[in-house]
């Protein structure tokens, strides 16, 4: 039974369902973010970066893109140090007010690229998971950003993990990416799932050779039974040929 059902701005509409206290973000037709009510994520691809991250060891995270936030409160809960950037606000307020967003993560309102150049610290892993109404921005899946992202992590050890949207089999976004971030990082790997048609990839470069296929570390109060399924048909793909889309 859907007992919430509000918008906290034109466009944005927050939907929990009273039953298993689920909430859901719609950004117009995209779905942005989908939780428990502690705020962790129902969402495989979700999940395997957070699975990666804490195989890598990753103490310092630095996420481009909030949605509901849910991977920077998992990672907070595990006791990861995490500060967010996102261009909007309200992508802030949403993730604290419904997603149980931690009030000691830092939340910088910013363009991503231009935080990167103005902030110096280096990080042990940065994650990329920013869309909006049309997708990923185009900035975000160049060669010069991604030249710029990895000065900001540290020298040795370090994580960089994208979320890629894919159409269909024949959508070659994300080895076009792969192939982008091989540019920069010698070991670049996809995570993908054959045969589902507008799905999450995952691609992770750097320090990526122990990285073990993601397993659910922190089961939602909902949803978990799905959530291993899902996990476990996800798998390192090796690139395709140059064609199709």
């Amino acid at each position: 039974m859907v007992g919430l059902r509000c918008s906290p701005a034109p466009g944005h509409v927050i939907v929990q369902d009273n039953r298993t206290g689920k909430v859901s973000y719609w950004q117009k037709e995209y779905h942005q973010s989908a939780g428990d009510a502690d705020g962790v994520s129902t969402a495989d691809y979700i999940h395997a970066m957070f699975a990666f991250l804490r195989q890598a060891g990753s103490k310092n995270v630095l996420i481009i893109g909030c949605g509901g936030g849910t991977l920077a409160t998992m990672l907070r809960k595990s006791g990861v140090a995490v500060t967010m950037v996102d261009i909007h606000k309200l992508s802030f307020d949403i993730a604290r007010d419904y997603f149980s967003l931690p009030a000691d993560v830092p939340c910088h309102v910013a363009d991503g690229i231009d935080y990167l150049k103005k902030h110096h610290q280096r990080h042990d892993a940065l994650v990329v998971d920013a869309f909006g109404e049309d997708g990923m921005p185009a900035k975000f899946k160049t060669a010069a950003f991604f030249k710029l992202a990895k000065s900001r992590m540290k020298p040795r050890g370090a994580l960089f993990l994208m979320n890629v949207i894919v159409d269909d089999d024949d959508d070659q976004t994300p080895d076009r990416m792969v192939r982008l971030l091989r540019r920069q990082w010698s070991k670049v790997r996809l995570l993908d799932t054959d045969g589902w048609v507008d799905r999450n990839a995952v691609i992770a470069a750097g320090s990526v050779a122990k990285l073990r296929k993601p397993k659910l570390m922190m089961p939602p109060r909902t949803g978990a039974k799905k959530l291993k399924r899902e996990l476990a048909v996800l798998d390192w793909r090796t690139l395709r040929n140059k064609v199709g889309r």
